[in-house]
């Protein structure tokens, strides 16, 4: 419809900010003479969903209105660019065939990877694009060598799935981030192993452009044991990333938020890592 409105209950880096999207609001007087046809409300976090139905009944009395999105387990349809993330982020892939305990996506698509129609964006948050065919892989890769950005890879690439020509296709792209994942034990010997691949394709520990999530404060994780991995990974050649854990709920263990303070700030970070790690 050309005069869909749609409501995000929190603001992420990848929230729209044209005129049509608003951030956890409700109807004003003026809103019901506005010619609003239907409102949308997409709820990305699970946390999100009361008020999100609660804000659904409040906009009823001006449009139709919808609630869906990643909180509510749906599988995604196809990408469509600047409808509910900014202009710039693409999502050319759904899914993932992996069973991560704390990962909500194989529940959402089913356990299922489906390729999608690529559209144009320089900013990938796909589930796991390394897992998808090399053809959708080399059209994904061809459609960034032609955008106005460096390319950023955000979505978490797999480093167990990826391979010397992979490496050397990333390399051509100069991207301005790759982000891989370090969740469990079981990802460190892939990222050791992806750390070499990337350096023998040109890429730089230096340059900061290889950086990797590293999930902490889950039930047994430690302060020392959070920091090994955060050793393990910048040793590998990636700059670490702390990604806080949260259960459905989004409540977090509140002592960890500190310490994902002092690994989540790239400055911070660098001068951690060279603090603890050395060279």
């Amino acid at each position: 419809m050309s005069n869909m409105l749609r409501i995000f209950p929190t603001r992420t880096r990848a929230t729209p900010i044209d005129p049509m999207a608003r951030i956890r609001e409700t109807p004003s007087l003026f809103d019901y003479d506005a010619g609003i046809d239907e409102v949308h409300i997409s709820v990305a976090f699970t946390w999100d969903i009361p008020w999100a139905e609660w804000a659904a009944k409040q906009w009823e009395a001006v449009a139709p209105v919808k609630v869906g999105g990643p909180a509510y387990n749906e599988p995604g349809g196809d990408f469509v660019p600047g409808m509910y993330m900014k202009h710039g982020y693409v999502i050319t892939s759904r899914g993932c065939p992996n069973r991560c305990w704390f990962c909500a996506v194989p529940k959402r698509e089913g356990g299922k990877l489906r390729e999608l129609p690529v559209t144009d964006g320089w900013i990938v948050t796909d589930d796991n694009l390394l897992a998808c065919s090399q053809g959708h892989i080399d059209e994904v890769f061809a459609m960034l060598a032609r955008q106005p950005h460096r390319p950023q890879f955000t979505g978490g690439l797999e480093a167990a799935l990826l391979t010397p020509a992979m490496a050397a296709q990333l390399k051509m792209l100069k991207p301005e981030s790759l982000f891989f994942a370090y969740d469990t034990p079981n990802d460190l010997d892939p990222l050791v192993e992806a750390g070499r691949m990337l350096i023998d394709a040109g890429f730089t520990k230096e340059s900061n452009t290889l950086r990797c999530y590293v999930l902490i404060g889950y039930k047994g994780d430690t302060f020392n044991k959070a920091q090994r991995r955060m050793g393990e990974a910048y040793r590998a050649g990636f700059m670490p990333f702390a990604m806080l854990y949260r259960d459905r709920k989004g409540k977090f263990d509140k002592t960890w938020r500190r310490f994902q303070g002092q690994w989540a700030n790239p400055m911070i970070t660098y001068c951690n890592c060279k603090k603890y790690f050395g060279e």
